[in-house]
């Protein structure tokens, strides 16, 4: 059930200048059975075409509070954050801190003599490190028993065949990147990277003075929660955003937004992919597809069974190299808010939605590729 102060701020939407937009009409029957079928208390929609960014609010950022959502509302994006991790690992490598060929083991010494010394970052950062799971133990809760856990860890499959997405992969190659900068990953993260995208307003430990800004989360049972701290969690799934620092993400993504070169050699980096499944192929954290792919490959590529199963990949030797004529695309989720991110090079365009609420990435997927094709010639 939508409670009225929902619907009252069901008919809250805004454009960049909190106008009225052409596509509002467009784009809100998308939208609101989104949030009326997932009991979703609050979403933003953002879009960049050629750099200008439009925004579509809906609903609040607190249900406690009912502050509606806004372009400056701080979200939990999850997994989304996994993609500023290879960000990292890629700028480390093209300043020439690290080369992504090497084995994980070379930049976390505590690993030595394991499993890591045959798996390179590479595969740390394409998910195709033979098997590791998707999170990290329950009984795993700090660094001694993490480092425990990872050195006692055999692969169930050669490095590189199969794909197995996973958070505790995620870690080891964030924290490899972080230690080839000589810096902890949050600072690795804070300090470095994000002013040098010029990220203002993207976080790993929300600032107090930024408290008012963060939405509130809601899990299932629409209780309200936000993410705990936990083994990797900064690598993995620890990034705080808002809408319009995430279109300047996409934009630089979509080279209309500038910086240096290094960091724009990076981000392309980011976009080669290494390994095929289905439709889908991996880059470095970011899944390409064609950009005319229909919707069943692109619902398939982003299907619960491809995420928390173990499956076969095709390797790409040699890689592909980034081409403008593919859909790239990440979900992110925590237990309180979910989030999707798409762009299309060729287009110049991108998509941004975000919700404090998780709810089906298909659904997030289908919602997007309903919005492109509102904006595709």
């Amino acid at each position: 059930m939508v409670h009225r102060p929902l619907l009252l701020f069901l008919t809250f939407v805004t454009s960049l200048v909190y106008g009225q937009s052409p596509l509002q009409e467009k784009i809100d029957p998308i939208i609101r059975p989104l949030m009326e079928e997932y009991g979703i208390p609050g979403m933003i929609v953002g879009i960049t075409v050629d750099g200008k960014h439009q925004f579509y609010t809906y609903g609040v950022a607190s249900k406690e509070t009912g502050q509606p959502v806004s372009p400056k509302t701080l979200f939990e994006v999850g997994s989304i954050s996994k993609t500023f991790t290879a960000t990292l690992a890629a700028f480390a490598e093209t300043t020439n801190h690290l080369r992504l060929t090497d084995p994980v083991s070379k930049y976390l010494p505590a690993l030595k003599g394991t499993a890591f010394d045959q798996i390179s970052l590479i595969q740390a950062g394409t998910h195709t490190t033979g098997g590791l799971p998707l999170q990290v133990p329950d009984e795993v809760r700090d660094e001694t028993q993490l480092t425990e856990y990872l050195r006692n860890w055999k692969p169930a499959h050669t490095p590189g065949t199969f794909r197995s997405y996973s958070n505790p992969g995620t870690g080891v190659f964030g924290r490899a990147a972080a230690a080839a900068l000589k810096l902890p990953f949050d600072d690795a993260m804070e300090k470095k990277l994000l002013p040098q995208l010029g990220m203002r307003h993207t976080y790993v430990r929300v600032p107090e003075t930024e408290m008012e800004k963060y939405a509130q989360g809601y899990n299932s049972k629409n209780e309200p929660v936000r993410v705990n701290p936990g083994p990797f969690a900064s690598e993995a799934y620890g990034i705080k955003t808002d809408a319009e620092d995430l279109l300047r993400y996409v934009d630089i993504q979509l080279f209309v937004t500038p910086v240096n070169a290094k960091l724009t050699r990076a981000i392309t980096n980011t976009h080669v992919g290494y390994v095929s499944l289905g439709g889908m192929t991996q880059d470095l954290m970011w899944e390409q597809y064609a950009w005319r792919a229909d919707l069943p490959t692109l619902l398939a590529g982003n299907s619960p069974t491809v995420a928390l199963e173990q499956h076969p990949v095709t390797q790409q030797n040699p890689p592909i190299a980034p081409g403008p004529n593919v859909w790239i695309n990440k979900t992110g989720s925590t237990n309180g808010f979910g989030g999707y991110v798409v762009f299309i090079p060729a287009l110049k365009t991108g998509v941004v939605i975000l919700a404090n609420k998780s709810y089906p990435n298909q659904a997030r997927v289908a919602a997007a590729h309903a919005i492109f094709a509102q904006l595709s010639p």
